[in-house]
């Protein structure tokens, strides 16, 4: 019997920084980098994936539990 495990879905926020895009997963500290948007999520979705490879499903069921979220951009006063 083969058991098919629902996807996980981790948030992230992906920024340009000189020449290239840095994408960040928000539920856990770990980023990534790439030429391009596409492939700063590829390589940041390979970086989890190594992460968590060996995470057991309940553990990662309580890392990921964030829902509705977005990017918000306050604006700071400062001298």
């Amino acid at each position: 019997m083969k058991i098919t495990l629902k996807p996980q879905v981790i948030s992230a926020v992906v920024w340009k920084e000189d020449n290239w895009y840095v994408a960040k997963g928000l539920e856990v500290d770990i980023a990534s980098q790439g030429k391009t948007k596409k492939e700063a999520m590829s390589n940041l979705k390979e970086a989890l994936e190594l992460y968590f490879e060996d995470t057991p499903k309940e553990v990662l069921n309580s890392i990921i539990p964030l829902s509705d979220v977005s990017v918000e951009r306050l604006p700071l006063a400062h001298t």
